[in-house]
């Protein structure tokens, strides 16, 4: 048996750069971090040749064909497993909470991949998980996502991911004091909004719009840059600054990012105290997260208060094997 646990992600800039309608003609970059919610895939042999695949349903099939979960389907088919093989998804969040915002999606292929290849005894690089994660969700599925959240997924930590036209990715480590790294952890708020959307329509649009969006994505990547230099710096308050700045123009991109009620609660939270935010992921519900002033924290829980607010921590790791016991 495998225990494979791959972290769920925080993207603060550069969303919209790291999909290949902008990357492959310009550079891409973005700021992200992994955080102590987690994806966890367990991978066990059967006693018979069939695949059994459990998650909000469960499946027994014969043949890698007749699974319907299509993400751990092609990752059973890129690894070369053909039977005989159990495979259970479960995680932090609830499973039926599609359109969250925090890439589980890619974490969850990161994080198959990750214990399919132990499965067999072989280790792979973070590069290689994020690299084949993409080939599944991008090129495999079709799906019209970016390739960040493989990435931080992959990696974990506090990241700056740079997406290159020729497909290469730089992930480089966004070097910082830890005193700062823990100051801004205690000022930033997470609340879930109840509002799930099917984030590839989202994005689809997203991507369509791109080219007459060139300047608002370049806006957002040049945001990326400044956000490195206000951590390098330890200017928290311009870090929230560039969360608003980020999300004024990240709404621009498409027209399902934000709506009413989203409005309405990123409204509140600014006059109760917040000196930014965003909304996570493609944006249409799923999760908001602001930059508060500790002092204030009270006002924004209490404007907020029909959401659920969700501690977190940033996690430094990525995808890894927690637990493997050897079949005799």
């Amino acid at each position: 048996m495998i225990i494979s646990r791959t972290p769920l992600r925080m993207s603060f800039s550069g969303g919209g750069s790291d999909i290949p309608d902008y990357y492959r003609h310009r550079q891409g970059a973005v700021v992200s971090t992994a955080i102590d919610k987690y994806i966890y895939i367990t991978v066990n042999q059967k006693f018979d040749d069939l695949i059994r695949v459990s998650y909000s349903k469960t499946e027994m099939v014969k043949s890698i064909k007749e699974v319907e979960h299509n993400i751990i389907r092609e990752a059973l088919k890129m690894v070369g497993i053909t039977k005989g093989i159990e495979v259970v998804y479960m995680g932090d969040i609830p499973l039926g909470s599609a359109g969250i915002g925090l890439g589980s999606s890619s974490s969850l292929a990161v994080g198959v991949l990750n214990a399919l290849y132990a499965y067999q005894g072989r280790h792979v690089s973070a590069d290689q998980l994020a690299r084949e994660a993409c080939e599944i969700e991008l090129n495999i599925l079709k799906n019209p996502i970016g390739k960040q959240d493989q990435y931080i997924a992959a990696y974990g930590g506090f990241q700056h991911i740079q997406f290159n036209s020729d497909e290469s990715v730089f992930v480089d480590p966004v070097i910082f004091p830890a005193e700062t790294k823990q100051a801004l952890n205690k000022k930033l708020l997470l609340f879930y909004t109840g509002i799930t959307r099917i984030s590839s329509s989202i994005l689809k649009e997203q991507g369509q719009n791109t080219p007459k969006n060139i300047e608002h994505v370049n806006g957002l990547v040049e945001l990326s840059r400044q956000l490195l230099k206000k951590l390098q710096a330890n200017d928290l308050h311009g870090f929230g600054e560039i969360l608003h700045e980020g999300w004024r123009l990240k709404k621009k991109l498409a027209s399902g990012i934000t709506n009413v009620e989203i409005d309405d609660y990123y409204e509140k939270a600014l006059k109760a105290g917040a000196v930014g935010g965003k909304i996570l992921g493609a944006g249409g519900g799923g999760f908001l997260l602001f930059y508060c002033e500790e002092y204030n924290q009270n006002s924004v829980r209490k404007a907020l208060a029909g959401l659920k607010e969700t501690p977190f921590n940033f996690e430094p790791q990525g995808s890894k094997i927690i637990y493997v016991h050897d079949q005799q």
